[in-house]
């Protein structure tokens, strides 16, 4: 069956605790958003915040109790289901033509909908039964936006008892999300992210609701994030043989995003988006097949039709006409717009300081760290209080974080456990380590000391902001990090939900003076600045494994660049000076990444194609 969808993007997830109540917020007016349940202790806090703002009474499911984790998920995710419904419904019972959040939820409706042709038909009737026929036509009409929530299948820690033993598997975090999403009230789809989990996949086929019915309806969908076309055939087919079906198939740009950055091999977005273009029907045709054998053989009820598949992109989108050449040129479903929406209090939390410290943040402000303890480049902005104690700590003589939720953890180099690279016990033993074996440069300890200290609490300071503005009591020093990607340094004031959305379908411009580059040029960019970093890294004596790599990269970007020569054209609502300026900017980085190789020659040399 079809998902009705009321607009054209959604929010994706950002950070553990910045997407957390999204839906509560955006969902009544149509908008799709996505909710991380990496975090049960946020999960739980929040639902402790709203049964307390409502007056209702709050019964804790306390650490250790039976399978606490994944019932503090599907009660968090109800209590949003029901909250969802109930404003729907107070909406529904509101008089049109009054400004209010019913009027709202029909004029936020892209150009070209029906459903709002009607309503601004409607409006304009006189007093009477037709009219009433129609305001009762539009009232049903109405659609809440997916309640999608989020899972890292690589964050996936197996668990220890209170008693310090071993758990079952079931018990690990990410299978203990998944059910705890499974066992929820909600209609919507859940998002892998992040790479590929057997054992979290394999899970799945526990829970009838991913499976189709008789009519070939999907209670909870599956959602795959992914970087390239190969890896949605993979993962795909590996779900496929379990009968399960992939609903989306949602594409990230490698760097242009918020959060940690899954760089390709060099693949750009543009040619990445051309490939799913062309394969689509070469996709769902093969899972189908593979599909239907498993159900069959399963017993299930088979698709009797092609089941919804959607492409959608996100990663750096930030003009309408960049939203809509997506959807016209590359032909994808949706659109995901993050960043932008941390300018948005009405659709994402985030404290303050640091909304205002991303509203007054430059280009230059904007940068991929190395702040993650998972190793994986992860963007953010300069100057958090995040950034501040990590260092306060250091200085103290302390560094790292106690890690008192430990979702990270993934370090053996100290303990038979795991540990998070964020920690005092694994920094604190690393930093001895390097005084003892680097002793004759003081220079290149101190930029190993740097690299240790860089890593910072993502569990507690990604969802400080949360526990902040719901004045919700920790035993911690709060410290908020956040995530945004670079495409958020074009835009710089607070905006209403509405304003946003008014921006996305080119009503209105909310971006600032800043030049911005187009987001496929962006990327490139970003593409040429990693190769860089990462041929920087490898020298002076790069392996030939890694020299090998560096060509196919260097050749993966210039197809890339080619590629973007033939598609300028046919950006038609840009201007022809707009158009201009893109093929001059390829050219310059045609011309570094050339530059970049010819300066280690020795190493780099010219591949034959």
């Amino acid at each position: 069956m079809t998902q009705k969808r009321a607009h054209t993007f959604h929010i994706p997830v950002m950070g553990t605790a910045f997407t957390v109540d999204s839906p509560v917020k955006v969902a009544p007016f149509g908008i799709a958003s996505v909710i991380s349940i990496g975090d049960d202790e946020l999960c739980e806090a929040m639902r402790e915040s709203y049964l307390r703002e409502r007056g209702q009474s709050y019964e804790k499911i306390e650490k250790f109790s039976d399978d606490f984790r994944a019932r503090r998920i599907t009660a968090y995710l109800n209590l949003v289901d029901i909250l969802v419904d109930e404003k729907i419904e107070a909406m529904k019972a509101e008089i049109f033509g009054t400004n209010s959040d019913l009027d709202k939820y029909f004029t936020m409706l892209p150009e070209g909908n029906s459903v709002k042709a009607a309503y601004e038909l409607t409006l304009s009737m006189s007093k009477g039964s037709e009219k009433d026929e129609a305001e009762a036509s539009l009232k049903a009409s109405m659609v809440k936006g997916s309640i999608d929530v989020n899972i890292m299948t690589k964050l996936d820690r197996d668990n220890f008892d209170k008693n310090n033993e071993p758990m079952e598997t079931k018990f690990s975090d990410a299978l203990a999300s998944l059910r705890g999403y499974a066992d929820s009230t909600l209609r919507s789809g859940i998002v892998f992210s992040a790479g590929f989990n057997r054992r979290l996949y394999a899970y799945i086929e526990t829970f009838k609701d991913f499976f189709p019915d008789e009519l070939g309806d999907i209670k909870k969908r599956v959602i795959m994030k992914v970087s390239d076309y190969r890896s949605s055939l993979t993962q795909g087919k590996f779900l496929a043989k379990k009968g399960v079906w992939i609903s989306e198939h949602r594409i990230e740009s490698g760097l242009n995003c918020g959060g940690h950055a899954f760089a390709s091999d060099g693949f750009l977005l543009g040619p990445i988006m051309a490939e799913f273009k062309d394969s689509k029907e070469t996709l769902t045709d093969t899972l189908l097949d593979v599909c239907n054998t498993a159900l069959e053989k399963g017993g299930k009820p088979v698709f009797s039709k092609k089941p919804e598949t959607l492409i959608t992109v996100q990663g750096g989108i930030g003009t309408h006409s960049e939203d809509s050449f997506l959807l016209d040129h590359f032909k994808v479903d949706g659109t995901g717009w993050a960043s932008p929406f941390l300018l948005v209090p009405e659709a994402t939390i985030l404290d303050d300081k640091t909304r205002e410290l991303l509203m007054k943040a430059n280009e230059d402000d904007f940068y991929l760290s190395g702040v993650s303890p998972l190793g994986v480049p992860f963007n953010t902005v300069k100057g958090t209080a995040s950034e501040g104690q990590k260092l306060e700590r250091f200085d103290r003589g302390r560094p790292g974080s106690p890690c008192p939720k430990g979702y990270l953890v993934s370090n053996k180099e100290y303990s038979k456990k795991p540990v998070c690279t964020a920690s005092v016990f694994f920094q604190k033993r690393k930093i001895e380590e390097l005084k003892k074996s680097i002793t004759d440069n003081a220079d290149q300890l101190k930029e190993a000391i740097r690299n240790v200290i860089d890593k910072v609490c993502l569990c507690e300071d990604l969802a400080a902001s949360s526990l902040i503005i719901n004045k919700l009591e920790n035993k911690r020093p709060l410290s908020p990090a956040v995530c945004p990607g670079p495409n958020l340094a074009y835009f710089s004031k607070i905006a209403s939900l509405k304003e946003m959305v008014e921006h996305i379908y080119g009503r209105l411009n909310l971006l600032n003076d800043t030049y911005r580059q187009n987001m496929f040029i962006k990327e490139l960019s970003m593409y040429v600045d990693h190769l860089g970093k990462e041929i920087k890294a490898a020298l002076p004596s790069p392996t030939e494994k890694k020299i090998k790599f560096f060509n196919e990269f260097k050749s993966n970007l210039e197809d890339g660049i080619q590629f973007y020569k033939e598609l300028i054209p046919n950006l038609t609502e840009e201007t022809q000076k707009y158009r201009d300026r893109m093929f001059e900017e390829l050219y310059t980085y045609a011309q570094d990444l050339d530059n970049l190789f010819e300066a280690h020659t020795m190493f780099f040399k010219p591949q034959v194609k």
